[in-house]
């Protein structure tokens, strides 16, 4: 059997054309990559560096970690929906942000999506419903930098807030009505200053009135033991003796 056109298929294999991570499928010429049920609990190595569409939806994965997807410069759809995940890295997708056309989130374990600076070179359509986003100044500037859709808008559910009200209404409602969650969380942090310090002012004041009436009641206990103190009577030969200075200071005089 002729040895070369093998070792050509590994040659391909290993430069990323033909080769599949355990778990997925990798149809030929699709470039198309689908890893979906695969039990994963991570981005898998050697996905082919080709890859257009990935599917890692219905797994274990529970984050993006920086450069999970830096290889895959040629990527245009990512879904990850169905999975376990609570954060992304701000670098976890790198300049692949701006070259996304589709990314779907939905149905994972998000509260927040990263610093509203790193996510803003996302350009893709999101899909971002069915996870327990706390709705607050963090997520409010993060949708404000991303181009995100009206309908994606809508599917991002509050699922915790700084006030009990805003808890299942959709964010981008609450924010149509004039709600600024970063002007709230200014005053809830200026609010807790505020307690703080008068917390602490409240113990200065409590210490110094300590204080003092503890040096008053030690003052009190001491001149009533000076006062408890026996008074010495001179003896006679101290009467004399005192007696004979003052006749001998006359008698000077």
């Amino acid at each position: 059997m002729p040895v070369l056109p093998w070792l050509l298929v590994v040659i391909l294999c290993q430069c990323g054309g033909l080769a599949c991570p355990e778990g997925c499928r990798c149809p030929l010429e699709s470039r198309v990559v689908r890893c979906t049920h695969g039990q994963l609990r991570e981005i898998p190595q050697g996905i082919p560096r080709d890859t257009r569409v990935l599917y890692l939806d219905a797994n274990e994965i529970t984050g993006l970690p920086d450069g999970t997807l830096r290889e895959l410069r040629q990527l245009r759809e990512l879904y990850l929906s169905d999975n376990l995940i609570e954060n992304i890295s701000p670098a976890a997708f790198g300049e692949l942000g701006s070259r996304l056309q589709l990314l779907d989130l939905s149905n994972n374990r998000l509260q927040q999506l990263g610093p509203a600076e790193a996510a803003s070179t996302l350009r893709a359509k999101m899909r971002l419903y069915g996870n327990p986003w706390h709705c607050g100044c963090s997520l409010q500037e993060l949708l404000e930098a991303l181009p995100l859709e009206a309908e994606t808008l809508e599917d991002v559910v509050c699922s915790s807030a700084a006030r009990e009200e805003y808890v299942g209404h959709p964010f981008a409602l609450l924010l149509n009505t004039g709600i600024d969650f970063c002007s709230v969380q200014q005053r809830t942090t200026d609010v807790a200053m505020l307690v703080t310090m008068f917390c602490w002012f409240t113990v200065l004041i409590a210490y110094v009135v300590y204080y003092v009436q503890r040096n008053q009641a030690e003052t009190r206990r001491h001149l009533e033991y000076l006062k408890s103190l026996p008074i010495k009577q001179p003896s006679p030969e101290e009467e004399e003796e005192e007696e004979m200075e003052e006749d001998t200071l006359s008698t000077i005089l």
